[in-house]
């Protein structure tokens, strides 16, 4: 266990919610709300896991809990709120005890649902519930002809930018192409200011700037269902990062620092630019309020068509020894019901996945509804492909050997797309048993 994991495992810090008869009001008034008689049949129990984006979460969740339990006194939730870096070990581990979670929130399903262990979704949502999402998001979350998940927050990724650092190096606009971006960072590095362009190859966030720079030169993951890591483009795609880094066009440590501390270096001027998602928007202005910031579209090489990128969470659900449908989709319409799904968004910074709050949302806020239209047209991580989980787990441990030689660029693309087609196999195997 690496000493990150360490620390991380120390840092956790989860709320079970399990509301005794009589509990305050999470409102502002100091009355504390009278809780029904329970009634003579044993409370439903859900066990939500729930992952924790920002210091907003837990509390907010909180309170969505606990309002519902009191309009719903034969439903007990218990929540738990989990930071992503131990998001794995925490399901991991109450999946391994035969405790897996009702609901778990979660940027993959597919390899739990090739192992038989999810409910189809459309077992659990209400039509009413499923009508809302948009379509292209709810495909993404099927696979094998089932709804294995459901869409819970999305983001687009663009190039923030610091708006005085650029006026500083002499820059009037965000760089579009590679050649730019190398250009715009070597201006800011000769202010000796700050450093040119952040990037994380930790293992928080490498697989999101794989994506960018393999789809950045024409390439990606997979196409028709095939693996194409080790393509051509996707190793132009790495090999220009290495020579950003190399000639110290990047931040110093890609793979130590992660992008919410990326965030809040270039929150305090130490950072020229970086590459994140519509949460940036909310998340870095409350630490850093005098920052003056704007965004442009991820770089791509020279000739190659521009390109969106979208990232979209899920809510998943477990079989159980205690499924309770009823329970769960009564809880599933709550979450998604308003206004308590848009606070959810406005609180985290993120895009809806039902159409009637982007539209509600959308009309107010004219960026939004452009990212939105965006996300229509985005390309995303290969969800649907069973063995993602482990490509995604495995890619994780690469990054510093090849900022620092122990493989090249192509090497490490052979080995990751190696491993990816035996995972595969290995899988199909496992399929037709």
């Amino acid at each position: 266990m690496n000493s990150r994991l360490l620390t991380s495992l120390a840092k956790l810090s989860f709320s079970l919610l399990v509301i005794p008869p009589l509990l305050l009001s999470c409102s502002n008034t100091n009355e504390p709300k009278q809780m029904p008689k329970p009634k003579d049949n044993p409370a439903a129990v859900i066990n939500f896991v729930a992952s924790e984006y920002s210091s907003q979460t837990r509390p907010l969740l909180e309170n969505i809990v606990q309002d519902f339990m009191l309009k719903n006194p034969d439903i007990v939730i218990n929540l738990q709120v989990a930071n992503w870096d131990i998001l794995d070990i925490i399901y991991t581990t109450l999946i391994s005890k035969n405790q897996p979670p009702d609901l778990l929130n979660t940027n993959v399903y597919t390899h739990f649902a090739n192992d038989g262990l999810l409910n189809d979704m459309d077992d659990l949502i209400s039509p009413e519930l499923k009508k809302k999402f948009y379509p292209d998001l709810l495909k993404l979350d099927s696979w094998n002809g089932k709804q294995y998940a459901i869409p819970y927050v999305s983001s687009t990724r663009k190039l923030y930018y610091n708006k005085q650092l650029f006026r500083d190096a002499g820059i009037e606009s965000p760089p579009k192409t590679w050649s730019e971006l190398k250009q715009d960072a070597q201006k800011i590095k000769d202010t000796g200011m700050a450093s040119g362009f952040g990037v994380d190859l930790t293992d928080n966030e490498i697989q999101a700037y794989l994506s960018y720079f393999f789809l950045g030169a024409g390439g990606g993951w997979t196409k028709d269902g095939k693996w194409t890591i080790n393509s051509p483009e996707n190793v132009e795609g790495l090999t220009f990062l290495k020579e950003m880094y190399l000639q110290g066009l990047t931040d110093s440590d890609p793979t130590v620092t992660t992008r919410d501390e990326k965030q809040r270096v270039l929150g305090d001027g130490k950072l020229g630019m970086m590459i994140s998602g519509n949460y940036f928007n909310l998340v870095v202005p409350r630490e850093f309020p005098e920052l003056e910031y704007d965004k442009g579209p991820i770089p791509v090489k020279d000739g190659v068509k521009p390109i969106n990128f979208g990232v979209q969470d899920t809510l998943v659900s477990f079989k159980t020894d205690h499924t309770n449908k009823v329970a769960i989709s009564k809880f599933l319409d709550y979450l998604y019901s308003s206004p308590v799904y848009e606070e959810i968004i406005q609180q985290e910074g993120f895009l809806p996945v039902t159409e009637l709050t982007g539209e509600r949302l959308g009309s107010a806020n004219e960026e939004m509804k452009a990212d939105l239209a965006a996300l229509r047209e985005a390309s995303y991580y290969p969800i649907q492909q069973p063995e993602w989980q482990a490509v995604m787990d495995t890619a994780r441990k690469m990054g510093d050997a090849v900022l620092h030689d122990d493989v090249t660029p192509k090497q490490a693309l052979d080995q990751l797309q190696k491993f990816a087609e035996e995972e595969q196999q290995e899988l199909k195997k496992h399929q037709r048993q």
